[in-house]
């Protein structure tokens, strides 16, 4: 059983997947492969120079299976509640966890599928998106939206910052108090 399973591995997903597993929760996350990330070229990005999306996707997911995040390249068909939390299959496996983090982009279909509101996206080229409150809530217990499908922007720095803050307050609950994370020069 994993604390939290993250469906997408593009900036806002594998910035949750960072910040969840360096706080030592078992996390795993999902990368389908189609990340728009992977089409893009970036120079605004701070901190960055420049970098090619490829480059971008496989450094974040590195950062955080480096701090035991599981990454499975599979794409998740359909979620179900279980017992305890969620049970997500895709085409060869099923994974059980307590909570459910969307980082699935421009796609909302399978928030859609699983029963979550969806509305019209504020971006452009952005159909749909899953309603969420401002912590990233969504209208299902211990399910969150992060990123571009949770209504912000599709530029990689602030989805990766979004995905950041969304573990933050899925991490603080799990805790029973608020998290933060600063490391200090050694």
């Amino acid at each position: 059983m994993f604390d939290i399973a993250i469906i997408g591995a593009g900036p806002a997903g594998a910035s949750a997947a960072l910040f969840a597993a360096k706080a030592g929760k078992k996390v795993v996350m999902f990368d389908h492969g189609k990340s728009i990330t992977a089409k893009a070229w970036v120079e605004n990005h701070y901190g960055v120079k420049k970098i090619e999306g490829p480059e971008l996707l496989k450094t974040g997911q590195e950062q955080a299976t480096k701090f035991g995040a599981e990454l499975k390249e599979e794409e998740v068909n359909a979620i179900e509640e279980s017992g305890s939390g969620y049970t997500l299959k895709t085409e060869n496996n099923s994974y059980e966890a307590t909570h459910v983090i969307f980082a699935t982009g421009m796609s909302a279909k399978l928030a859609e599928e699983t029963g979550l509101t969806v509305q019209d996206g504020t971006e452009p080229r952005v159909a749909k998106i899953i309603k969420a409150d401002a912590q990233g809530k969504t209208d299902k217990k211990n399910v969150w939206a992060a990123g571009t499908v949770a209504g912000v922007s599709v530029h990689t720095i602030i989805t990766s910052g979004h995905g950041a803050h969304v573990a933050i307050n899925v991490i603080s609950e799990l805790n029973g108090e608020r998290y933060v994370d600063h490391d200090i020069l050694k």
